[in-house]
C-alpha cells in the first residue's frame, strides 16, 4: 500500500471520527494504527478502546485546560512540541501503517508548532505509512502537500441548542 497523506478540516463535528472510522477499516484488515492527540489529555472513548485493541494505540499530548490562542502557556507549546516529536519518531520508525496526527491543525493555527517541520515530517515520511491530519482551520501549505484534503462543514449542531456533549457521542 503507497501511503498518502490526508487532511480533515472545517468547522464541523467529525474530524476525529473520521479519522476513527479510517483506522477502525484498517484495523479490520490487520494495519497497525497509531493516534497522536495535540491538546488533548481526557481520556476519551476512543483512548479507553485502543487499550481493549491489537494494533491500535493512542498517546495524547497537552493539558484539561483550553489553550489561549492568542497567548498559548508556555506548557502548551511544550506538550505540542513534544507530541510533534513523538510524531516524528512514530512515523520515521515506519511500525505503524496509519499514524493519525490529531488536533494537529489546531496547533498550528495556534502557532504552538512550526509548519516548516511539519512539512518536513511528511517529505520524509516512509512511503507505506499513510498520514492523517485532523482539526480546525488547517494551513494552506498543509492542504498543498496532501493528497486528499475534505473540510467538514457545520450546517446544524445540538450546542446551539443547549445540548452538552454526551459521553460516548462527542467524548
Amino acid at each position: 500500500m503507497k501511503g498518502l497523506v490526508e487532511v480533515y478540516t472545517g468547522d464541523g463535528k467529525g474530524k476525529t471520527t473520521v479519522a476513527l472510522g479510517i483506522a477502525f477499516r484498517a484495523l479490520g484488515h490487520g494495519y497497525k494504527v497509531y493516534m497522536i492527540q495535540f491538546m488533548k489529555s481526557v481520556c476519551s472513548g476512543e483512548c479507553i478502546q485502543a487499550t481493549k485493541t491489537k494494533n491500535f494505540k493512542i498517546k495524547s499530548f497537552g493539558r484539561a485546560s483550553f489553550v489561549n490562542k492568542d497567548n498559548p502557556d508556555p506548557l502548551d507549546i511544550e506538550c505540542a512540541k513534544e507530541a510533534l516529536n513523538f510524531a516524528k519518531e512514530i512515523v520515521i520508525e515506519g511500525r505503524y501503517d496509519i499514524v493519525i496526527l490529531d488536533e494537529i491543525n489546531v496547533a498550528l493555527d495556534f502557532k504552538l508548532i512550526d509548519i516548516a517541520s511539519v512539512i518536513d515530517l511528511i517529505k520524509n515520511k516512509p512511503d507505506h505509512v499513510e498520514l492523517i491530519f485532523t482539526g480546525r482551520h488547517a494551513p494552506q501549505e498543509i492542504i498543498d502537500v496532501a493528497d486528499l484534503a475534505s473540510e467538514i462543514k457545520e450546517i446544524k449542531h445540538p450546542l446551539s441548542k443547549g445540548v452538552s456533549s454526551r459521553k460516548g457521542i462527542e467524548y
